[in-house]
C-alpha cells in the first residue's frame, strides 16, 4: 500500500511539473515593464568605472548604440583607495532607491571565454554588499556562484530584465521575457544599478560584456 502511495505521488509530481513546464512554454515571454513608468536617462546617468591608472577609452566604448566593457585580472581596482578586484562597469547614477519597486531592462551580450566574472549586480545589502549579483562561470550565468540561472549565455544577446521590490524583499531575474530565477532581498537601506564586467573568484584573463537599449523603471505609485 504504501508502495503505491509513493508512486502515485512520483506520478502527481511529474505531471506538475510537465503541465506547468508547457503552461511556461505556451505562455511564452511577458512584458515585465507593464504597470512600470520609464525614467529619463541620459549621459550623466552612465558612469563608467574602470581600474584608476588607465584612461576611459582603453576599457570602455559605446558605438552604434553598443556599450562595450573590458578589464583583465591584472588590473587595479577602480579606485586607488579600493581594495575590490578589477572592474569596468557602467554605475546606473541618479537613480539610486531606499524603497518601491524598481526595474532594470538591457540587452546583454558575453563573448566566449569571459568567466569569474560579474555582468550585472543590484548593490546595496546588509550585511552583505549586493541584492543581486548576475555572474558568469565558463558560459553558464548563475546566481552569485549558484545556482546556474541559464546554462548558455555566450555569443548571443539576450534580454535581461531585473525587478527588485525592496518593500516586498524579492528580486526576480527574467531572461528573454522569461522569469529564470527568484529569490529574496538582502536588506539594505540604499541601492543602485551595475552593469559590465567585475572579476570574481576563478575569473579569466580577458573578461567582456556589452550591453544596448539600458532603461530603469519604477513601479507606478496609484
Amino acid at each position: 500500500m504504501a508502495s503505491n502511495i509513493v508512486v502515485l505521488s512520483c506520478l502527481l509530481c511529474i505531471c506538475l511539473f510537465e503541465l506547468l513546464s508547457y503552461q511556461a512554454f505556451s505562455w511564452g515571454p511577458i512584458d515585465t515593464t507593464k504597470g512600470f513608468t520609464s525614467l529619463h536617462l541620459n549621459h550623466s546617468n552612465f558612469v563608467i568605472q574602470r581600474p584608476y591608472d588607465v584612461p576611459e577609452y582603453l576599457r570602455y566604448s559605446f558605438k552604434h548604440g553598443v556599450h562595450k566593457l573590458w578589464v583583465y585580472f591584472t588590473d587595479k581596482p577602480h579606485s586607488p583607495t579600493s581594495s575590490t578586484n578589477p572592474r569596468t562597469e557602467i554605475r546606473m547614477h541618479g537613480y539610486d532607491y531606499s524603497s518601491g519597486v524598481w526595474q532594470f531592462e538591457a540587452h546583454g551580450y558575453v563573448p566566449n571565454g569571459t568567466s569569474g566574472v560579474c555582468i550585472m549586480q543590484v548593490f546595496g545589502a546588509s550585511p552583505h554588499a549586493t541584492t543581486l549579483m548576475l555572474r558568469v562561470y565558463n558560459g553558464s550565468l548563475s546566481y552569485y556562484r549558484a545556482p546556474v540561472i541559464v546554462p548558455c549565455i555566450y555569443n548571443r544577446w539576450f534580454k535581461l530584465n531585473v525587478i527588485h521590490d525592496v518593500d516586498g524583499s524579492s528580486v526576480k531575474v527574467y531572461i528573454d521575457g522569461i522569469l529564470t530565477y527568484e529569490a529574496p532581498g538582502r536588506g539594505g537601506t540604499s541601492h543602485y544599478f551595475n552593469c559590465g564586467v567585475y572579476a570574481q573568484s576563478d575569473d579569466s584573463y580577458y573578461m567582456e560584456s556589452r550591453w544596448k537599449g539600458i532603461k530603469i523603471f519604477k513601479k507606478c505609485d496609484y
